[in-house]
């Protein structure tokens, strides 16, 4: 929660996207996607999950309790659902067009970076002027945000989803990363892997 929790909380929050009744989109559902989705969950909006990859709808909706699922290269349900989101927490690092996620929201509605692409993204001015949207983006947030989002996740019983793993299994682990195979976050088990044996 220290680190995917607040970097997603605070947006939510700073933004007005905590509002019950709100239409809010996350973008990736990685590491900070599906602790978004549980936050904006329990804040009362209606969440739509935006990913590359039909196959994780199932857990978007059934696990972490999103409403919709929208694949983004699917240019019919893309269209479909033009115009209604209040606003879009985007936690995708890899390089991807804005341009569709701007069409999804609403007049006046905010497009927030929190992930960190290395290449610089594209962005078309029309859409966000006749639309009066906002682009913005949000890094963590200080001491007193931080226990804020403590106490609420602790509330809402927020947790984020990890694999556990012991501190021999790091080499293992970073292969793993290297090919996209872990599900949101590794935690290193640091207590149990220094026992004695």
């Amino acid at each position: 929660l220290l680190c995917a929790g607040i970097t997603t909380y605070s947006p939510l929050r700073y933004f007005g996207l905590d509002k019950p009744g709100l239409h809010v989109g996350v973008v990736g559902l990685g590491g900070l996607g599906h602790v978004a989705v549980k936050f904006a969950k329990a804040f009362g909006t209606k969440v739509t999950v935006v990913s590359t990859s039909l196959s994780k709808k199932k857990e978007a909706i059934e696990k972490l309790g999103a409403d919709e699922f929208l694949v983004s290269s699917d240019q019919e349900q893309m269209q479909a659902a033009a115009g209604t989101l209040d606003g879009i927490i985007d936690t995708v690092s890899a390089v991807h067009p804005l341009l569709p996620l701007v069409t999804l929201l609403k007049p006046h509605g905010k497009l927030i970076l929190v992930g960190v692409p290395e290449k610089p993204l594209e962005l078309h001015a029309y859409p966000m002027i006749m639309g009066r949207r906002t682009i913005s983006g949000s890094g963590i947030g200080g001491m007193k945000e931080t226990q804020e989002m403590i106490d609420f996740a602790a509330n809402h019983n927020i947790l984020p989803d990890v694999e556990m793993i012991p501190i021999d299994y790091v080499n293992t682990a970073m292969k793993r990363l290297a090919n996209s195979d872990v599900k949101y976050r590794f935690v290193i088990d640091i207590a149990r892997s220094l026992k004695a044996e």
